[in-house]
Order: C-alpha cells, then sequence, then structure tokens
C-alpha cells in the first residue's frame, strides 16, 4: 500500500487502501454493476484522473478486493491443514473462516454478493468452488473417521456450516459487542455438536 497521497488544488488526498475501502462499500451499498467510476469519484470527492491516478479501473478495484477476501479464505484453510488430526482441522478451519469474515466483513460481503457478471467475477467464482470442494473433502474425512454423522451428504454438510458462517456478513458488527473469537467458538459449537455422530446406546 503506498503512503496517502497530497491532492492537488486542497483535495483531500487518500491512499490506495482508502481508495479501495470506499469503493468496496459503494460496490455493496448500490451494487457493482450499478456503480460507475463517476459515483466513486463524487464519493471520495475527486476527479476520475485523480482516481486513475490510483487505479487502471474499476475491475481493478474489484479484483483487489475478491482478492483479498479469497486469499484471506484460502490462508485460513492452508493454516487450518497443518494440523495433523482431522478433527482439529475441520476446527480451525470453520475458527479461522469466521475471523476472516469479521476482520474484512466488507470484502467477503461483496465476495458472496457475485453474479458472475464479467471475467474477474468468473475466476473468483472459480476460486470461491475450488475452496468449497477443499472443505468438502475436509468434512468427507472427518465423517470417514467417524467425527461427523455421515447419513448427511458431505456437500450438504458443507453448505449448512458455511450457510451458517456466511450469514455473520449480514448481521456482524465490528463495533459491537460480540468478541470475534466467542463468536467462532459458538459457530464451532452449534455447527459440530449438532452434526456428531449419535453414539450407541
Amino acid at each position: 500500500m503506498t503512503a496517502p497521497q497530497t491532492a492537488r488544488r486542497g483535495r483531500p488526498g487518500y491512499s490506495r487502501e482508502q481508495v479501495l475501502q470506499i469503493a468496496v462499500a459503494l460496490f455493496n451499498e448500490q451494487g457493482y454493476d450499478a456503480t460507475s467510476v463517476s459515483d466513486l469519484a463524487t464519493r471520495l470527492g475527486l476527479t476520475k484522473s485523480a482516481l486513475y491516478h490510483h487505479f487502471d479501473s474499476k475491475e481493478q478495484l474489484l479484483e483487489l478486493a475478491l482478492d483479498s477476501a479469497l486469499g484471506g479464505l484460502e490462508g485460513a484453510l492452508d493454516a487450518a491443514m497443518e494440523h495433523d488430526a482431522v478433527a482439529e482441522q475441520l476446527n480451525e478451519a470453520i475458527r479461522g473462516a469466521v475471523r476472516v469474515l469479521t476482520a474484512q466483513q466488507p470484502q467477503v460481503t461483496l465476495l458472496l454478493r457475485l453474479r458472475g457478471n464479467s471475467p474477474v467475477e468468473l475466476a473468483a467464482l472459480q476460486r470461491r468452488r475450488a475452496f468449497d470442494q477443499r472443505l468438502s473433502s475436509l468434512v468427507r474425512r472427518a465423517q470417514h473417521e467417524g467425527l461427523l454423522r455421515d447419513d448427511i451428504g458431505a456437500g450438504t454438510i458443507t453448505r449448512l456450516i458455511f450457510g451458517m458462517i456466511n450469514s455473520i456478513v449480514e448481521w456482524y458488527r465490528a463495533d459491537g459487542a460480540i468478541d470475534p473469537q466467542g463468536l467462532a467458538d459458538d459457530v464451532l459449537s452449534v455447527a459440530i455438536d449438532g452434526l456428531r455422530r449419535p453414539t450407541a446406546r
């Protein structure tokens, strides 16, 4: 990230990170397709040329935001897979996903609202599908080891767990009373306890 730049003629200066933050907020507010470069320049109080000083296009802003969200989720899963036991891998994958969603809520919100209307969006959706497949594989291994019930398909379990996790972006507030770590523990408890294989009587 570059240092904040002094804008010309007294306009407020923005760093690349600040421009990206404001762009993501506007994309989430209006929809990416409905947001023009003029809309973004107006929100920033800049000219289009000043905006292009930071970024080449609206698509580049989208690509960077989506890469941040996907990179965070992929990194959390990679870290979870470093554990030896499948149970810990699954637990940490869930905790890690919650941490990413709470830390990068605007970017993940944008990711979850993609429609696949551009090459950038299609590429992001492909990465997301690959991420989901890795999670389903992990759930399948947990089922094979008897950690989770096997009367529900691994794909369905993955969608149920991450449907719950993804809903966090709709109601979580970074300035609220809910602690991200405590939230991760709560999600893990609800998700896994309800999916444990019943013990024989």
